[in-house]
């Protein structure tokens, strides 16, 4: 059967093929031919052959299937989040407009203490309330401080001195030193994870600024696709490129890490999604917060048959690989595939053990089984 269309997309490439390259199944061999193969033991039928010059000009190359120790692997995304008891949340400590100390940005690291924020209410319609409640804190001291000793010389009742007292005890729970001073500051040293404020933005009285998260120790959380889910057992670790990185992988092998949870709760859950988490130790070089690429990392098998990814060849929702049997001749082999960690596919069926599998070019081996220009002068006569 031909193809037309690959001559469309390939042109310069079949041009070439068409000197060297056949599918021997479209070939009729005469009986005394079909005698000398079946002397030979070597049967042609469904061979795709190809030069071993083209082969090398076109960049065919193959290698032998081999068993080695196998890890599953599933790209996926997800995101470095503080571990939930290492976290803190500085407040507003009065009502006002909020201005961010210079510097301050997600990613920041700040000590225990260290000004993450001032709020002001000066400029604003009504006034400052906390200096209003200050003032009207002095005036009660002021007149209890008055009271205290015409009561010793019975110069007021005692109703009147209680009066004044609670007087003072109201204004001095609506005053607060904290709000005075209009200061938000990290309560514990960490790093800045997420800053909940623009600056210049108002607030009220304990609305949430910004979370501050000890840097020790961090959770990965890794959101696996429902179609992955069989694979959630088989889950050991994780391995992680942070967006703000270089492209270098962490491994949380290094790090101490360890499979956590996976939460089915809806309130957890994106849909689609099975988020699953690992804590690690931090080493100054990931920020809570940060969204990542997640590699999660199955089981090991030791004696996984394996091809590299690039072998495998679909068509019409079937899986097959391209089997060097000489020099210049492939045998197309359907198999069935197992996990896949990105770089090497296991086979379950299909192949064995040390059969020469073309790994690259396999491009032009299935753009060659397509072909049916048979080269002037070939044969199959040996």
């Amino acid at each position: 059967m031909s193809y037309p269309f690959a001559y469309k997309l390939f042109p310069a490439v079949l041009s070439v093929f068409s000197l060297t390259v056949a599918v021997s199944c479209t070939h009729s061999h005469s009986d005394a031919h079909d005698e000398n193969v079946a002397e030979e033991g070597h049967d042609h039928e469904d061979e795709i052959v190809m030069s071993p010059a083209d082969a090398m000009r076109f960049g065919v190359m193959a290698e032998a299937a081999v068993k080695t120790p196998f890890c599953e692997i599933v790209k996926v995304s997800g995101e470095v989040l503080p571990a939930a008891t290492d976290r803190s949340v500085v407040s507003a400590p009065t009502s006002g407009i909020v201005r961010l100390v210079s510097g301050i940005e997600q990613g920041k690291a700040v000590g225990n203490g260290e000004l993450i924020a001032s709020i002001s209410a000066g400029n604003m319609t009504g006034g400052d309330a906390n200096k209003m409640a200050k003032a009207s804190l002095d005036a009660a001291k002021r007149e209890l401080d008055r009271l205290t000793p015409l009561l010793k010389d019975g110069l007021i009742t005692k109703k009147e001195y209680n009066d004044a007292l609670r007087s003072y005890e109201e204004a001095k729970s609506a005053y607060s030193p904290a709000a005075a001073t209009g200061r938000a500051s990290s309560p514990i040293s960490g790093v800045v994870s997420e800053l909940l404020v623009s600056d210049g933005s108002f607030v009220e009285a304990g609305q949430p600024i910004a979370t501050v998260a000890r840097s020790q120790r961090l959770t990965l959380k890794a959101l696996l696709p429902s179609r992955h889910i069989d694979m959630l057992p088989r889950i050991a670790s994780a391995n992680f490129i942070p967006s703000h990185s270089s492209g270098k992988a962490i491994r949380l092998a290094d790090r101490g890490g360890k499979v956590l949870s996976s939460s089915m709760s809806t309130a957890d859950n994106t849909p689609g999604y099975l988020p699953v988490y690992f804590s690690f130790d931090n080493h100054g070089d990931v920020v809570p917060g940060t969204p990542a690429d997640v590699y999660l990392v199955g089981t090991q098998r030791s004696d996984a048959l394996t091809v590299p990814a690039g072998a495998i060849s679909e068509q019409q929702g079937e899986k097959f690989v391209y089997v060097k049997v000489e020099d210049h001749a492939y045998a197309k082999h359907p198999v069935k595939v197992g996990r896949n960690d990105g770089r090497r596919v296991e086979i379950l069926d299909g192949i064995s053990e040390g059969d020469s599998v073309v790994a690259t070019g396999t491009t032009f081996v299935r753009l060659a089984e397509t072909s049916t220009v048979v080269p002037e002068g070939h044969s199959h006569n040996h």
